[in-house]
């Protein structure tokens, strides 16, 4: 992690948090895939599904706040999340195929489409709020 910290410090134009949510991003865009799992020791993905994985992760854990985290980051369009992976490629914590480039993380989707329309409020479900006997009647 010092590795990680030291990488966004140095590059400067990302958080530290924009890094980890990237590293935390990746076991899902592998999962998002459908490989097996004997095939995710192989755990290269493209950077469109990468950022695809990212974006629903975003709207997990942050909502209608997700534009504004990543913002906060540095994060204002998907070649940025390509931008930190080929940071993390030069320091050789992740690998590349000769096919890969920065480009395939631009234009992935629409920030103001992409992470604050597509982000819709779930209500609790009933057992969640009254445990699992039902409502308190």
């Amino acid at each position: 992690m010092d590795t990680i910290r030291r990488a966004a410090r140095d590059d400067g134009r990302y958080s530290v948090e924009a890094y980890h949510f990237l590293l935390s991003g990746l076991d899902q865009a592998v999962e998002m895939t459908g490989r097996s799992e004997a095939e995710t020791l192989d755990r290269h993905v493209s950077g469109q599904q990468l950022v695809e994985a990212l974006r629903v992760l975003a709207l997990d854990t942050y909502g209608p706040l997700a534009k504004e985290v990543w913002n906060s980051w540095g994060v204002t369009a998907t070649r940025d999340w390509g931008e930190i992976v080929f940071v993390l490629i030069g320091l050789e914590l992740f690998s590349r195929q000769e096919s890969d480039t920065v480009e395939d993380f631009d234009r992935v989707f629409d920030f103001e489409s992409g992470l604050l329309e597509a982000w819709t409020p779930q209500l609790p479900l009933e057992e969640e709020l009254f445990g699992k006997g039902g409502s308190e009647g």
